[in-house]
């Protein structure tokens, strides 16, 4: 089995040096880094392979539980932290194990193992159950910004960079198109042109090759008119 890749997400620098120090004594794991924040703990997650994720619960800006709901696609997560009451939250969202500080190292162990077994076993694990999430953070000013997907009128692809249109502002990422469409629901957004997504709900009428959105008309691409027309 290869090692697997962890990260720590905690805003106690004593914390986050008592789960490294764990860490480096399991063979199986390896640390990729330490994060303060969601911030830093997003852009890890959209840039290296993280397969288990250390995660307070009690953070500022954003609380681990919320960040852990805003992710679609989340390592393996071993929840740590000193509030016990958020136990059933974290269990909800359907985390490997719940650790209450201060978290001894055989209790660590118990809870990497599991994490290892669902790694080595040689069925594929039960899925996990859906928790519907309205909503995703997209970083922009060094922030981490939440967007409902019901506000999205359409997402537009510039050169480098994305513009994000809600009901009430305009909001610039860095982040790709790519990104957006495997990170929102596909049920209710469509691509409808190389530099253009568009939330279904937006569209008011579709006349030749262009829609007529709430606030704006966009072109449709040939390429996928087909896939827009089959979807209202």
């Amino acid at each position: 089995m290869n090692k697997l890749n962890c990260i720590v997400v905690d805003d106690e620098p004593l914390a986050q040096d008592v789960i490294e120090s764990y860490i480096n004594n399991i063979n199986e794991l390896t640390l990729l880094k330490k994060c303060s924040n969601a911030l830093e703990a997003f852009e890890v997650l959209h840039t290296e392979p993280v397969d288990l994720m250390f995660l307070d619960i009690s953070m500022p800006v954003i609380s681990g539980i919320d960040f852990l709901r805003s992710l679609r696609k989340a390592p393996a997560v071993i929840i740590t932290t000193a509030y016990p009451d958020f136990a059933v939250q974290g269990y909800e969202l359907d985390v490997m194990d719940y650790l209450v500080k201060p978290i001894s190292m055989e209790r660590f162990m118990k809870a990497v193992n599991k994490v290892i077994e669902r790694y080595t076993a040689p069925v594929a694990p039960p899925q996990k159950q859906t928790v519907r999430v309205d909503y995703m953070f997209v970083k922009s000013d060094q922030k981490l910004i939440k967007i409902k997907f019901a506000d999205i009128e359409y997402i537009e692809g510039m050169k480098d960079y994305v513009k994000i249109f809600t009901r009430e502002r305009m909001i610039v990422t860095l982040h790709t198109m790519k990104f957006f469409e495997a990170n929102l629901p596909g049920n209710e957004f469509a691509r409808i042109h190389k530099s253009y997504i568009i939330n279904l709900d937006s569209i008011k009428s579709i006349a030749g090759n262009e829609v007529e959105l709430q606030k704006q008309k966009l072109p449709i691409g040939s390429s996928y008119k087909e896939n827009l027309l089959s979807r209202i």
